[in-house]
């Protein structure tokens, strides 16, 4: 069993996982950020590989949640805090975190309302392609699956990004 702590932030794009991932690593050099989306997107043919899935998010996120926290394990076995960020499904963290026997970890839905959303995909990413339905109908399934499993929202509409620090440090060991 792992002795170090992780934190996981889990939401759809523009909810603040990043922007909040960002200011941990400055705010708490001692804790080690990792990101997900820095495997890169995966190309159609990539995604195809692992096979169409049958859930949301596909068997290539599940794969990748899977390789993504088996790569975390051995900085907890050190007794290191890890943060993790990426838009998964909480299913594939939880059973990530069983494979690989975790047991001190908290999983955070990082979520806002879709008027937040929009506008911050607009507006502040210049992301405009992905304030669409498909992404508001991915927040809303996560809202769902985490409140099916009692999973711990942090709403950032109003709250400031010292704020999301602050109610993350406190998992921290």
């Amino acid at each position: 069993m792992t002795t170090g702590t992780l934190v996981v932030l889990t939401g759809a794009s523009g909810a603040g996982k990043t922007t909040i991932a960002r200011a941990v690593q400055q705010a708490h050099p001692d804790c080690e950020v990792r990101f997900f989306d820095s495997i890169g997107i995966p190309t159609v043919e990539a995604m195809a590989a692992f096979g169409a899935g049958h859930e949301p998010g596909g068997a290539w996120q599940r794969a990748m949640t899977l390789q993504w926290i088996e790569r975390i394990a051995p900085t907890l076995n050190l007794g290191r805090t890890v943060l993790f960020e990426g838009q998964m499904r909480i299913a594939f963290i939880k059973e990530a975190l069983f494979t690989h026997n975790i047991a001190r970890a908290r999983i955070l839905l990082v979520d806002c309302s879709d008027v937040v959303r929009k506008a911050r995909l607009i507006h502040d990413r210049a992301s405009a392609e992905l304030a669409n339905d498909d992404m508001l109908n991915w927040a809303r399934y996560l809202r769902r699956e985490a409140a099916s499993i009692g999973c711990e929202t942090l709403n950032t509409d109003t709250l400031s990004i010292a704020q999301a620090v602050d109610r993350i440090a406190v998992y921290f060991e």
